[in-house]
């Protein structure tokens, strides 16, 4: 009955640790998002409502963040950076890692790299754990031929347990593949 009790208490602990470090890496979605109407047919910050199947003003919708953000997501993927920013203003977590890590990323992409670095600053601020905001300011410090502070964000993802995250890949990439920590 003991080896029992303890067993259950090990594999609880386990699975406890595992789920912390989990959320310790912050989110890491590594999947390019696919492609919806929101892309395909919407327009001018539009995004793509399945309910009322048209394309709806994102401000004035009822959808939630989390579909506001994955539009808003697939929008910078699609390098319409701007319909992006306005589909992010349109979200109520205006304060998140992920809204400031994305509205860094769509202002940086869009040609506003000081204003994208304001933004990933401010992500690492409310979540110093956030890594995809330490990836992409890495790659930006980079762009910006600011190598070693660059190299100091993949060491920061490192030691957030991000190593085998695809936050981590894209950096140690745009370093030219060669960890020197």
């Amino acid at each position: 009955m003991n080896g029992k009790i303890i067993l259950f208490t090990l594999s609880a602990f386990a699975a406890s640790v595992g789920s912390q470090a989990a959320l310790a890496v912050g989110d890491d979605n590594s999947a390019p998002p696919k492609k919806t109407k929101t892309t395909t047919q919407c327009r001018d910050g539009k995004v793509w409502d399945a309910k009322r199947n048209r394309c709806v003003d994102a401000k004035r919708s009822d959808l939630g963040d989390d579909v506001l953000f994955d539009a808003a997501r697939e929008l910078a993927y699609a390098g319409q950076y701007e319909n992006a920013i306005k589909v992010l203003g349109a979200m109520n977590e205006q304060q998140s890692a992920r809204v400031l890590n994305y509205l860094g990323y769509s202002n940086r992409k869009a040609g506003r790299m000081e204003l994208g670095m304001q933004y990933y600053k401010r992500a690492i601020q409310a979540d110093e754990n956030y890594i995809l905001a330490r990836s992409y300011m890495g790659q930006a410090l980079i762009e910006q031929g600011r190598v070693e502070e660059g190299r100091a964000q993949l060491v920061e993802i490192r030691d957030r347990g991000g190593e085998g995250t695809w936050a981590y890949r894209a950096l140690l990439e745009s370093l030219g593949g060669v960890r020197q920590y």
